[in-house]
């Protein structure tokens, strides 16, 4: 029997196929490159609609990759302070489906939708208003800190006035101790003996030319501050105008625009603090952004000397206030001091006028003395020539002749008449040398009462010339025309 032969593999009876394996092959492979594609193709283009955020994981089976893609969607439970919870929804856009407890992520396409023009002219509309919107808001701020530079100006020249008002009393004051010295030095060499009323005037002085240094130093430091609020008002002026040049067309004003923000001013300092920060932030400086690193520096400068100012203007106000009254109480300690030497010097004159009138009568009683004792004189010296002696007068006469005949019997009328010749002239002496220092010390203390007299005088002058001069309505100007006419 002859041996059976088998048909080749590809023609046995289990493998009915007849197409060429490489056609089949050929076939498999587009098949499955097709599905591979269209499986692709629809990834990408679901997603073109699904969050960046959101692809699956390829090492997690289908069943799971699902909810792994969803967990964060889910619902969070935060405990609350009671003890109690309460479910929220994950923070971030998206809508939040409250049945679900779910809350999806914001889906983007990643292609140009029909309406890409539209919405890119949107885009560029919201940023060119972002951007006027920020520039109003940068010029809101620079416009109210510029209003509130300005008005801190406006009170440093006030307060700067009122302290020049302030100095030129002092300087007045000055003036006023100066001619109150020069008056005084008029007085008398005898009354220019130093007494408190000088240390008094030279204490005033001394306590005016302190106050004058202080006030100047003052005056001083608000004019420097003055220079730099004006420079840091026309800088804050200019960027203001700078950033309205972008906002022209929109109609509304700047006050409101700061409301809208939710704060009065960033450098308003009369603000009353908050516990916590209301309304909007400061923004970070942008060099090509509405709020540039030139305004926020501006803005900071305009804040610093703000601050600057307020401290300058408490200073000088506290100075101020004590030094009206200060130089006031000098004032008065010094026209009282005039007073009292007034005072004394009237007691010195009326004990002078009465000393004058009892003087004056000792000398009246001391000259009508004087003219007896020369008639006295007269009468005991006798005759001045010989020819006016009488025989009555001679101690030759007979009688005294007859009695000097007897021994012993010397008459003492000659000596007797001599010692008192003698006496009455030594009397006669004392009387005039007691005249001329009776007349002398008249002189020298009616000359002393003059210069007492003219020293009230001067010293009544001076307080009129004080409280004339230190009257409000007298300048200083008008203290200098007084002491040059």
């Amino acid at each position: 029997m002859p041996p059976v032969l088998l048909p080749p593999a590809a023609e046995r009876p289990q493998d009915l196929r007849v197409g060429a394996p490489a056609w089949r092959a050929a076939a498999l492979a587009a098949s499955r490159r097709a599905q591979q594609l269209t499986e692709r193709c629809g990834h990408e283009a679901v997603g073109m609609w699904q969050p960046a955020e959101g692809a699956r994981d390829p090492h997690l089976a289908r069943h799971l990759s699902r909810a792994a893609y969803m967990e964060p969607w889910r619902f969070r439970v935060e405990m609350l302070k009671g003890g109690g919870t309460v479910e929220r929804p994950p923070p971030g856009e998206g809508v939040t489906l409250w049945r679900g407890k779910t809350k999806p992520p914001a889906w983007r396409a990643r292609l140009p939708l029909p309406l890409h023009r539209d919405a890119r002219a949107m885009q560029t509309a919201e940023l060119v208003f972002a951007h006027a919107r920020g520039a109003r808001l940068t010029a809101a701020r620079l416009s109210r800190a510029q209003s509130q530079v300005n008005g801190q100006l406006r009170r440093l020249q006030q307060r700067r006035e009122s302290c020049d008002r302030r100095l030129g009393e002092v300087r007045k004051g000055l003036l006023v101790n100066q001619q109150s010295a020069r008056l005084r030095s008029f007085r008398h060499a005898s009354e220019q003996i130093p007494d408190r009323v000088d240390s008094t005037l030279k204490w005033e002085k001394e306590e005016l030319k302190s106050m004058k240094r202080k006030m100047e130093v003052d005056m001083e430091k608000s004019e420097t501050l003055l220079k730099a609020l004006a420079s840091c008002r026309d800088t804050l002026g200019f960027y203001c105008q700078e950033r309205l040049q972008a906002v022209e067309l929109m109609n509304q004003p700047l006050d409101k625009v700061l409301e809208q923000a939710g704060r009065h001013s960033w450098v308003d300092l009369s603000r009353a603090p908050t516990p916590r920060t209301q309304g909007m932030k400061t923004p970070p400086p942008d060099p090509v952004g509405p709020y540039t690193p030139d305004c926020a520096a501006a803005l900071f400068e305009a804040k610093r000397l703000l601050m600057e100012s307020k401290e300058a203007l408490a200073e000088m106000e506290q100075n101020e206030r004590g030094l009206g009254e200060q130089q006031r109480q000098i004032s008065h300690r010094v026209n009282n001091a005039l007073q009292q030497k007034m005072r004394e010097t009237l007691e010195l004159k009326e004990r002078m006028n009465m000393t004058l009138g009892l003087m004056r009568g000792t000398i009246h009683r001391c000259n009508k003395f004087n003219q007896e004792m020369y008639v006295t004189r007269g009468l005991i010296k006798g005759p001045l020539l010989k020819t006016h002696l009488e025989a009555k007068e001679k101690l030759d006469r007979p009688l005294v002749r007859m009695y000097q005949k007897h021994v012993g019997t010397q008459l003492p009328e000659a000596t007797r008449l001599a010692q008192g010749t003698n006496r009455l002239q030594q009397h006669n002496t004392l009387m005039e040398k007691n005249l001329k220092e009776l007349l002398t010390t008249r002189d020298r203390l009616a000359g002393c009462l003059g210069a007492k007299e003219l020293g009230y005088e001067i010293d009544h002058n001076v307080v009129r010339l004080r409280r004339r001069q230190q009257h409000p309505h007298v300048g200083y100007e008008q203290a200098q025309q007084l002491v040059h006419d």
